[in-house]
């Protein structure tokens, strides 16, 4: 192969060959220019091709459907490494002849032609009479010779360096290179299936024009055999990124998510790191669009059957009428809060292979944003030490890099067995994070790996995997052995309380009052594992606690790891996981990551939320621990919205948005007048009225606006007085306010400003242990804004919601992450005392939020929070008043059975269409919701039924909490629920705990079932006619006691007898409507009997 002494590259895929140092022969002159299109990916000029059955020369067309402009390059790009479908269009691209197959080609019924597209020595070369690309005189067109390799020809004499195309060494003189040579890369335009495509002669209207080497496409094709190449190319990126950068600053667009580079979403998107990170999913219209109809019909039927009640009273029982009717109305109002919000669900796609291309590039420091994870616990003794341990090590081996992981352990109890198997746990994490991180194991939680029933050799090759796993079995086992030997010596506390091994007491002995802790286990001193690898810092932090402070049980907890952490790692992003929620994905921190530093939607959004995942229930789920309905069907919807709620674990958080501040706002361009309208027509008007009226509203926008953001203003004035533009009032105004916001800690005030994260330049790891201990001191609080506009919010027991509120009032918005295997796993309570505890909790946390003044019916009007959104956070502090109809209503058909009255009356046809077609209407409702949101027909079920359980116990005793609370002043104990223990054949799911929750729901069993037993005797004694009737009745009591039949069942529980409580309260019960059934005098015939004549006849 003659090469003329020059370097030659090709790519069969992208059917072109590179000619570097090929200019010594001059730039060839172009032809006759046509109209060409450009890509709309690469922005190249697309080529043309022959067609053989028209014998023309066409535009390279990709997609069939859509005839989307994209050149040939980027279209085998796609192909080959992409989604392999147009971007406008969303067609799988088919094959073009010439094309390298890929997986899923369809065959053709054409001769396949893969090995002939690149035989330039075909026979037909010869025969063809264009066959030859020649060089015409004074034109300088390469041309191909018959061996195949690319040419080029001869400048005009006298040319000089054609300044059109870049030089290949930039001018300078590099290993040997002339400064004057080119990179060209001259497009094949040879004929796929060994035809060619000859370049007509001067006068066509076709031109075979070379373009230059575009680094960004062809660098990671060819290998260009010089290193001076790669520093140009590299110098070259640099440059543009700086370009970019800085004509983004004059536009006012700042720096990307990274704080590192400018945000690129608006360059070409030549190359996968360049692409989006996330993408939403719509539900299909064949899906959403039937179950939008049927809401709305809903609606309708709604309407018709409220106006058949209403006018339709019951003059016999009009008081039994009137409750229900108002029973009926409120439970309309809460289907429409809770129904509305799921009008727009969507799901979510992560590509973690952009990510790490965009950020984590090879031979360089990983540029992925730091994370700090918090893990939560207050009682060892509820929240077993082993659990809490698990939770850490699976944070240890999280698949991220080391150096940007920081593991803070908040202990509330500030407990020495706590802090002793944290201890422990640093130590076992040196084996245990290399040996997951070596085999790529998953889980990375050890209980949850070794109890595993599956093929544990599965995708395993390497030889010591197996020699490896039994001994980090064995170590495991030891490890457990250790942890379990702490909490037996925690059952017994010493009379004069705990010692240190120096002979110190134990700074935590009295739980109420002892002083802030913090030991660093990992992290510091560059600490390693067995292997030699840095790991992950692991701090252990136990806040300062006094008597007469409110220290805000977990809140005030999250919000002291959130001052310690700033003034420690300050990570731009903050994931919190409560004790008992390990990491069961390693990617999880990845896929919230291609949300938070996605260049083109991240920077508006203040938090991903992950759903729970539960182990450990029962296969039933009887009492509805996974809550499948509302974590993939309602959380959907509101992702459509403005984002899911946070639910209080699980959650990666973005670190400015818990600070207070508001989300970044696109300046709107200012509005064109209109000055086509005549003057006298303003005039007629009142366009001076209006004008006046326009700019009071303006203003009264502006000063609303301001006062919103004023935090955001407070930040710049800092940032003024940092850079030493410090005046008098300058210097004490807005240091004052942020001290007043933040508190007094000019170290945090200071982190506060950086929102990238990262600390100063020079300061030591001892001074922010003392500021540290500084911003966890109990009096810190104080005269701040912590708990009222920074950090998790106080005034609930669940500061979850109400943290996540005030950040979608702030106009952030929430994204709603669902992996494929699911991200965190948590244990649940499956007895049925804790877990109705567990929901008397959340509820009371919802009354509480009610009776405040960030109740969202009344709250956060004028902010960035969406109606809809809204909705769904009016029905999250709601329905707990929803218990007061739902209990009322579940007794309404045991009293229609025993006094013979219903709430209906005569129905009639019209009744009767409009009955079922409501009947009709709830079940296709659900049918659907379940169809788009992939539930089984036994989660819903389970959630119905646990619905009216929860209602008529939890939530009516946490709205008599609530209401004591704000009325009287009645503090309510904090319970913590018990978590792990022995799940063995689900011992717990059948341990019968008394509990004055179960009042309510064993009154509406044994009631409906007197109920149900009265009628049907009071039916037998009067005949066939009352039979009619009854049915419904009995239809209204059954429909109560299916749903109470889970609480029947676990009143019941695994025993050979009936515990004997529920014996002596049936007997109570069944004796009080034994004695009001004898006082309605059932058995009475309610007619007179046949009518008697005298017979007319004469018997005698």
């Amino acid at each position: 192969m003659n090469t003329g002494g020059r370097l030659v590259a090709g790519s069969r895929n992208r059917n072109e060959f590179v000619v570097i140092n090929a200019d010594e022969f001059g730039r060839p002159k172009p032809l006759q220019e046509v109209v060409l299109q450009n890509c709309q990916i690469c922005d190249d000029v697309i080529e043309l091709i022959f067609n053989e059955t028209t014998n023309e020369k066409e535009l390279f067309v990709a997609c069939n459907e859509c005839a989307f402009p994209v050149c040939r390059t980027c279209y085998e790009y796609e192909r080959r490494e992409g989604t392999q479908a147009c971007p406008q269009c969303k067609t799988r691209y088919k094959r073009h002849k010439g094309s390298p197959r890929v997986e899923g080609d369809e065959d053709e019924d054409a001769a396949d032609d893969l090995d002939k597209e690149f035989s330039f020595n075909n026979p037909n070369w010869h025969e063809s009479s264009d066959a030859k690309i020649t060089a015409h005189s004074g034109q300088g067109y390469g041309f191909f010779s018959m061996s195949g390799v690319a040419t080029s020809s001869l400048w005009q004499p006298g040319s000089s360096i054609n300044p059109d195309v870049p030089l290949l060494t930039y001018g300078e003189e590099v290993d040997g290179i002339s400064p004057d040579h080119h990179a060209l890369v001259v497009p094949a335009y040879v004929g796929f299936g060994g035809k060619s495509h000859s370049v007509s002669p001067q006068g066509s209207s076709f031109s075979l024009q070379p373009r230059a080497i575009n680094p960004d496409k062809d660098i990671a094709v060819y290998g260009y055999g010089t290193v001076a190449w790669k520093d140009r190319i590299a110098e070259w990126k640099k440059k543009q990124l700086d370009d970019v950068q800085k004509a983004q600053l004059e536009n006012g667009y700042g720096v990307g998510p990274s704080g590192d580079g400018p945000d690129d979403s608006d360059l070409p998107m030549t190359d996968e790191s360049r692409q989006p990170l996330s993408r939403k999913l719509p539900i299909s219209s064949n899906q959403i669009n039937p179950y939008r109809i049927i809401i709305i019909l809903r609606l309708v039927v709604l309407g018709f059957f409220f106006h058949y009640r209403i006018l339709h009273p019951v003059p016999d029982a009009y008081g039994l009428w009137l409750t229900s009717v108002i029973c009926e109305i409120w439970f309309a109002i809460s289907w429409v809060l809770d129904q509305f919000p799921k009008w727009y669900p969507i799901e979510r796609e992560t590509y973690l292979d952009r990510l790490s291309l965009r950020y984590e590039k090879d031979g360089k420091p990983s540029e992925l944003a730091d994370i700090d994870i918090f893990v939560s616990t207050v009682d060892p003794m509820k929240e077993p030490p082993l659990i809490t341990a698990n939770t850490v090590l699976s944070i240890l081996a999280v698949d991220y890099p080391v150096n940007k992981v920081s593991c803070y352990v908040s202990d509330d109890g500030a407990a020495m067995l706590t802090f002793e198997a944290l201890s422990e746990t640093s130590v076992f994490a040196k084996k245990w994070v290399p040996f997951c991180k070596k085999f790529n194991i998953e889980p990375r939680a050890p209980e949850w790996y070794f109890a595993q029933k599956i093929d544990y050799l599965k995708d395993k090759v390497h030889p010591d995997f197996v020699k490896e796993r039994r001994a980090m079995k064995r170590e495991y086992e030891q490890f457990k052995v250790r942890i379990n030997a702490l909490v037996a010596m925690a059952q017994k506390v010493p009379e004069e309380g705990w010692t240190m091994q120096d002979g110190a007491p134990w700074p935590g002995n009295n739980v109420r009052d002892h002083p802030g802790m913090i030991q660093v286990f990992l992290g510091h001193n560059d600490t390693l594992d067995e292997d030699g690898y840095r790991m992950p810092r692991l701090i252990y932090v136990s806040r300062e606690k006094r008597p007469g402070f409110n220290h805000h049980k977990k809140a005030g907890a999250m919000n002291a790891l959130v001052r310690v952490s700033a003034v420690i790692s300050n990570a731009p992003y903050i994931l919190n996981v409560d004790c008992d929620h390990y990491i069961n994905n390693s990617k999880a921190l990845r896929e919230a990551m291609c949300f938070m530093m996605d260049p083109i939607s991240g920077k508006k959004v203040c938090y991903v939320q992950f759903p729970q995942r539960f182990d450990g229930i029962d296969l039933h789920d009887r009492y509805s621990n996974r809550n499948v309905v509302f974590f993939d069907i309602n959380m959907k919807g509101l992702d459509g919205i403005q984002g899911p709620i946070y639910v209080g674990t699980g959650c990666v958080f973005r670190r400015q948005a818990l600070y207070g501040f508001d989300a970044p706002v696109k300046e709107k361009p200012p509005g064109k007048t209109c000055n086509c309208w005549p003057k006298w027509c303003c005039l007629c008007c009142g366009g001076k009225r209006k004008n006046r009226k326009g700019k009071l509203k303006q203003d009264k926008k502006k000063r609303k606006k301001s006062k919103q953001r004023e935090a955001s203003t407070q930040v710049h004035a800092l940032e003024r007085i940092d850079e030493g533009c410090e005046t008098e009032e300058s210097s004490f105004v807005p240091r004052q306010k942020l001290e007043k916001k933040f508190g007094q800690s000019p170290v945090f005030v200071a982190s506060t400003l950086q929102e990238n994260g990262g600390l100063g330049q020079g300061v030591s790891f001892a001074s922010c242990l003392g500021e540290a201990m500084h911003v966890i001191s109990c009096g810190y609080e104080d005269k701040t804004e912590w708990g009222k506009e920074v950090g998790w919010i106080y005034g609930s027991v669940t500061e979850d919601i109400l943290t996540g509120f005030k950040m979608h009032c702030h106009g952030w918005r929430s994204v709603y992450c669902i992996p494929r295997r699911p991200a965190f796993k948590g244990s649940a309570p499956i007895n049925l005392s804790d877990r109705l505890h567990q929901v008397l909790r959340w509820a009371l946390g919802s009354v509480e939020i009610f009776l405040s003044k960030h109740c969202p019916i009344w709250y956060g009007y004028g902010g960035g929070l969406k109606w809809l959104e809204r909705f769904s956070y009016i029905n999250s502090v709601v329905y707990p008043w929803t218990s007061i109809p739902l209990i009322v209503y579940c007794t309404l058909p045991a009293i229609c059975l025993l006094t013979g009255n219903f709430i209906i009356p005569e129905i009639s046809n019209y009744a009767s269409i409009v009955f079922m077609a409501l009947f009709l209407s709830i079940a296709a409702t659900g049918i659907l919701e379940m169809q788009w949101g992939h539930v089984g027909i036994d989660d819903w079920w389970r959630n119905e039924q646990f619905w009216v359980i929860g209602g008529v116990s939890s939530h009516f005793f946490a709205l008599l909490q609530g209401l004591l609370k704000v009325i009287a002043g009645v503090e309510t104990n904090f319970t913590v629920t018990s978590k792990g223990g022995d799940d063995g054949d689900f011992s717990e799911l059948y341990i019968f705990k008394w509990t004055s929750l179960l009042i309510p729901p064993i009154t509406l069993l044994v009631l409906n079932i007197i109920g149900v037993i009265a009628g049907v005797s009071n039916a037998i004694n009067n005949g066939y006619e009352s039979w009619g009737p009854l049915f419904g009745k009995l239809f209204f009591a059954v429909w109560v006691i299916l749903h109470l039949y889970p609480f029947l069942k676990g009143l019941m529980g695994k025993q050979d007898k009936v515990p004997t409580i529920i014996v002596v309260w049936s007997i109570l019960l069944a004796s009080i409507f034994s004695l009001l059934w004898v006082r309605v005098n059932p058995f009475i015939a309610k007619s007179d009997g046949p009518i008697l004549e005298v017979c007319g006849l004469d018997c005698d």
